[in-house]
């Protein structure tokens, strides 16, 4: 089974509209979605910023996330293994640091990274990083 870790910018996506196809993909695949605990955090912290830029009402948004958390697997940190976490902060670290979990991540459960970074996706490539989900 493929294991596809999402960053905050496709959960956010999934959330942003009614007719979003980023939720669609999510909710129809047979993959296994996972994020980093972190991504809670993410959500919070912007949380007025979603609501306010997203096309649907808030309680809709909230269901939309609703549904969208039910399809993935959140992980502690605490049990990326530090070599995976250094790793990840050697390849993120002159890009976006606060991509460290999400690499981490991705590097730990050998699994695909899905983000629509292409900044951070050009820098990762360039250091040899290319374990990214394509979503088309």
């Amino acid at each position: 089974m493929r294991k596809i870790i999402i960053d905050h910018n496709i959960l956010f996506a999934a959330i942003h509209t009614k007719t979003s196809l980023t939720r669609r993909r999510l909710l129809d695949s047979p993959f296994s979605f996972y994020t980093p605990n972190y991504l809670v955090t993410e959500l919070f912290k912007h949380r007025q910023r979603i609501v306010e830029k997203s096309k649907a009402a808030e309680e809709d948004v909230f269901n939309y996330l609703n549904q969208v958390i039910q399809k993935i697997h959140f992980f502690n940190e605490e049990l990326i293994s530090l070599e995976n976490f250094f790793e990840a902060y050697h390849l993120c670290k002159d890009v976006d640091e606060n991509d460290t979990a999400y690499i981490a991540l991705t590097l730990e459960l050998r699994g695909e990274l899905w983000t629509r970074d292409e900044v951070l996706k050009a820098s990762l490539r360039q250091r040899g990083f290319d374990r990214f989900f394509d979503e088309h």
